[in-house]
């Protein structure tokens, strides 16, 4: 690990050290066990702002979830007696780490809810937690890396995802498996000025080390800014034929956009957060041709349910996804500890998770540890007309390079 990553860390856990000082001095309420009529999941999802396109995919494989479990009759909940219906409530946190205290504050003051499931991206889920761990309210996490979660020691939550050191070296092992003329000679890094954008920066440049390569840039990239030209042009003097590129979805499309119009491309350019999306390929279209993204979920995995759900989404959205899956399982991990645990409290929540095993879910079997965290793969794919075509792990694609804008 970096000099420069643990810095960051250790400067991360002050200030939450600061926050859960402040958030126990004010106290919190105490959990009530499942009403006798419904159990209300409540949920922050971002339907506006730069994460809207993920928040769109996430509030469906929410509601695909709740759906599902009310179909075979909801939950068994011992303290009620009986199975018990759920019943999904969701709060905008508009993409904003300082929106998502007051919706997480509307679902658990206004709304009465009784657990909750995650919002996306590292940062809002670690301001969700803080929340959710005043209020004893049990919040389920998706979507947020273990070294940002993890040094806060939180009770009533808990996280399955990939490490940022394994899902870093990623673009390394698929380098290594191209022939020699289409291995990068001088690849460059761009990840966006926020906490998980520096925390992935720093394991990106771990593995560049270890596999041998060298970053001809290296630059922190500025969040929502119009005008890209001049990192464009740096990274055309430096004769830049790989991109590895962290940020939202909205600045990688304007990036993009921008880099065809000053007809500079890169054979390799993959990109974390921002390519996944639906959102993504319907902004650039053919453009999306060749990018190569991250996800946390394929339909092609073998998994209990895993098809069924990717066909569902394509049916109704005429595209496919490599995240709904991950959601979709939150809500499956939520609602299986609820039904091991008899309960919404959170403390019998807590103790239905941490140091657990949930198996058959559409992202295979997850098995928690002593901290409630239950590690995932990282997944990379490539769009083709349309469709993200699974490279990593075990896929059956095989890469292709982009040609210049004008010769595609």
């Amino acid at each position: 690990m970096g000099n420069s990553l643990k810095a960051m860390l250790a400067g991360k856990r002050m200030l939450a050290g600061l926050a859960l000082s402040a958030v126990f001095a004010a106290g919190g309420t105490s959990m009530a066990n499942a009403g006798d009529t419904e159990i209300v999941i409540g949920a922050p999802i971002s339907l506006t702002g730069p994460l809207a396109g993920d928040g769109k995919e996430q509030k469906w494989a929410y509601e695909q979830a709740v759906a599902d479990i009310n179909k075979a009759g909801g939950i068994m909940v011992k303290s009620a007696g009986k199975k018990l219906p759920v019943r999904l409530v969701i709060a905008d946190d508009e993409s904003s780490e300082g929106k998502v205290a007051s919706a997480l504050e509307n679902l658990i003051k206004v709304q009465k809810v009784d657990a909750l499931l995650s919002t996306h991206s590292g940062p809002m889920n670690i301001a969700g937690a803080i929340v959710a761990e005043k209020y004893k309210k049990f919040y389920m996490i998706t979507t947020a890396f273990p070294f940002e979660w993890q040094p806060l020691k939180l009770k009533y939550s808990a996280l399955f995802f990939f490490h940022p050191a394994p899902g870093a070296e990623v673009p390394f092992e698929i380098w290594n498996k191209l022939p020699a003329n289409e291995k990068p000679k001088n690849p460059a890094l761009v990840t966006e000025d926020s906490p998980d954008g520096k925390g992935f920066g720093g394991a990106f440049e771990a593995a560049a080390k270890k596999y041998g390569y060298t970053f001809a840039v290296d630059d922190p990239w500025a969040i929502g800014a119009t005008d890209y030209s001049a990192l464009i042009t740096k990274l055309k003097a430096a004769d830049v034929d790989a991109m590895l590129v962290f940020g939202s979805p909205a600045d990688t499309v304007t990036l993009l956009r921008q880099m065809k119009e000053l007809g500079f491309s890169v054979p390799y350019l993959h990109g974390w957060k921002g390519t996944w999306t639906g959102e993504f390929h319907e902004a650039l279209g053919p453009d999306s041709d060749y990018i190569l993204t991250d996800g946390f979920w394929s339909a092609s995995y073998p998994y209990k349910g895993a098809k069924e759900l990717g066909d569902r989404y394509e049916a109704e959205f005429k595209k496919d996804s490599v995240t709904v899956g991950a959601f979709y399982a939150n809500a499956q991990v939520l609602a299986q500890a609820i039904e091991k645990a008899g309960s919404t409290d959170a403390d019998a929540l807590h103790e239905a998770i941490f140091n657990q095993e949930f198996k058959d879910t559409v992202v295979g079997d997850l098995k928690f540890d002593q901290t409630g965290f239950a590690l995932i793969p990282s997944v990379a794919t490539q769009w083709w007309q349309g469709k993200h075509q699974l490279i990593y792990p075990d896929g059956n694609w095989t890469y292709k390079p982009a040609p210049a804008w004008d010769k595609r």
